[in-house]
Parts: structure tokens; sequence; C-alpha cells
């Protein structure tokens, strides 16, 4: 299937709101793949802070693999995470991010984003940073930076199977599921 057909995904939102299990939800039931988070893997193999230079490298595999799984998916590819969140973590944690990633995220025809909401409680594990209300903050950032590259998206809340339920109904109302 060519690239250009294929409809992308987004499931976004702060940490611990369910985004990798959604993710892998909604790829089982659209029976297509979903990019895997690469950012949590990176940072808990780094044994150290991670830096500028590491999040660069974070943002150039993620492109990477945006263009291995486009080539392998059915009609739908879902990413778990992208880099509306890597331009945040840029902006927030060092003040500036790559021009290169703002371009990327310009180019790139996104058709959704799902963003999770909060209402999923916050676990802690050594590699989350946000939780309390650091998490509401960072869902107002999210959803104003895909606003302001002109992306559509969706609010999902719900707990287990409901969360699941209300991104299909959210794919079914942007013409998504076909």
């Amino acid at each position: 299937m060519s690239q250009n057909s294929i409809k992308r995904i987004v499931i976004s939102g702060p940490e611990s709101t369910g985004k990798t299990e959604l993710s892998l939800n909604l790829a089982e039931k659209l029976e297509t793949i979903f990019v895997p988070e690469y950012a949590r893997e990176y940072v808990e193999n780094l044994h150290r802070k991670y830096s500028y230079a590491d999040v660069e490298n974070i943002a150039r595999y993620q492109i990477a693999q945006e263009n291995i799984f486009a080539e392998k998916a059915h009609h739908i590819l879902i990413f778990d995470t992208w880099l509306i969140i890597t331009k945040v973590w840029f902006d927030l944690v060092f003040g500036k991010c790559p021009e290169w990633v703002i371009s990327h995220i310009r180019e790139t025809p996104i058709d959704l984003f799902l963003v999770c909401g909060t209402d999923l409680p916050w676990i802690s594990d050594p590699v989350r940073e946000n939780g309390g209300e650091k998490r509401e903050q960072l869902l107002q950032l999210y959803c104003n930076e895909i606003k302001s590259f002109g992306f559509k998206y969706e609010l999902v809340e719900g707990i287990g199977a409901a969360r699941l339920e209300n991104a299909l109904k959210f794919l079914s109302l942007h013409n998504l599921m076909n």
C-alpha cells in the first residue's frame, strides 16, 4: 500500500494516560500495526540524565520508524506518541526545539490525534517525570501544539474498554475506519 494512502492516527497525551495500551488495542481492532514509543526505551537504557542530543536521537529514530512502519501498515498506521510530544519536551526542558523537528511536524500528514485524557491514575516509574498537576498542564500544551499546527484532535477518556470504544467512535466520526 502506498504511504500516501495510509491514514495516520497519533495517540498522544501526558504520561501514564494509557497511550501504549490504546495504540496496541486500536492496532489489533483495526488489523494494522502501530509505531511503538521509543523515548521510554532509550531513556531507560541511558543510565544517566538525558541531554538535548539524546532527545534529537530519539526524534530521528521516531522519523525513521515512521517510514519503516508506513510500508507495513494496512490502510491505517497508529503512532504510540509522536513528534508533538518530542517538541514540547524540547521546549520545556531545553527552551528550544530543532527546526528540522518542527519542519517534519509541518510536512507530515496526520489524519487525527487521539489525545488521552488524565482520567487514568498516574503511576510512578523511574522514567516518568510529570505527575499531578503537571499532567494537566502537559495535556493543555499538547492540545495547543496540535491546534497550532492545524491538526484535528479528539480527547479520549474512559476506563478500560470504554477508552477503546471512545477512540473507535472518534475514528468513525472522522471517517477513518475504512
